[in-house]
């Protein structure tokens, strides 16, 4: 089918008291990898790509694997931006044609983070392509951001003022999520994802869920998260079947044979993480 919006797919998992999985893909077998498991699964699916990831190939290299995927596809998938670091970036993806955007000003100041925020939206009000915005910082590394170790946490009374003067469609929190691979057991604070779905209706997204407990994610999940992002996981994962593949076989030259490996690695992670959002049979 062709590539939707993440709009009434966010909504319903709201109203459904579920998550959908966004997975961050790097290349054709994640892509692929991805799109099995959603199909296995009958699940919608977000593919995503960061900056960094579109500098690598473009765009609309991705925009081509995921569409042509999604039209062999019988299941909703999405094609979003993720931590779009600037206007043009995300101007770029939308007349390209991805159909989530995110375009994150969480470095910014508050009022800083608003303007840019209203101005991605007020751009892709016309052609209906859903906005996602981060307020507070996930800690960690993300692309080329990385955040201090004493990075804010979501303000719920700040959260409700700047969902309702950006009319963003989603709103990424942070609650003690990191980007990357934790040192220890992420602490997510709860009661903090709680006070801010008492004041925001719109959907909210968690990042940085690569290593957080199961129970942590569905804690979330139970708590208003409609979103869940995956990124360094599949990276490893797709890395490990391979580097697996060819320990094994020293000699290995055909790129398809230790790629195969690493897409079952992918589409195992997936259907674990479709699972654990509760999205399974939501297609």
């Amino acid at each position: 089918m062709p590539l939707v919006t993440t709009n009434e797919m966010l909504k319903k998992a709201q109203d459904g008291h579920y998550a959908v999985g966004a997975f961050n893909v790097e290349n054709m077998e994640m892509v692929m990898a991805v799109i099995k498991a959603a199909e296995e699964m009958k699940a919608p699916v977000i593919m995503q790509t960061t900056p960094s990831t579109i500098r690598y190939a473009g765009l609309d290299y991705y925009l081509a694997m995921v569409r042509t995927a999604a039209e062999r596809a019988d299941v909703p998938v999405a094609m979003h931006l993720d931590h779009g670091n600037s206007f043009e970036l995300a101007m770029q993806a939308l007349r390209k044609g991805y159909t989530s955007i995110m375009i994150d000003g969480s470095h910014e100041s508050f009022e800083e983070n608003i303007a840019l925020t209203r101005r991605v939206v007020d751009a892709c009000a016309p052609s209906a392509i859903s906005v996602e915005a981060e307020l507070g910082k996930v800690g960690g590394k993300e692309d080329d951001l990385e955040a201090a170790d004493d990075s804010p946490f979501t303000d719920p009374k700040q959260a409700q003022e700047f969902a309702e003067r950006t009319q963003v469609n989603s709103l990424a929190v942070a609650i003690g999520t990191a980007h990357g691979f934790y040192k220890g057991v992420p602490k997510l604070d709860f009661d903090r994802l709680s006070a801010i779905r008492e004041l925001v209706s719109i959907p909210l997204i968690l990042h940085g869920a690569s290593g957080v407990p199961d129970d942590a994610v569905r804690e979330s999940i139970t708590r208003g998260i409609c979103k869940v992002n995956f990124a360094t996981e599949l990276r490893a994962a797709f890395s490990d079947g391979v580097k697996a593949y060819l320990a094994e076989n020293p000699d290995a030259y055909d790129p398809k044979k230790y790629n195969a490996v690493g897409m079952e690695h992918v589409t195992a992670l997936v259907k674990q993480k479709i699972d654990v959002c509760g999205s399974e049979g939501k297609a």
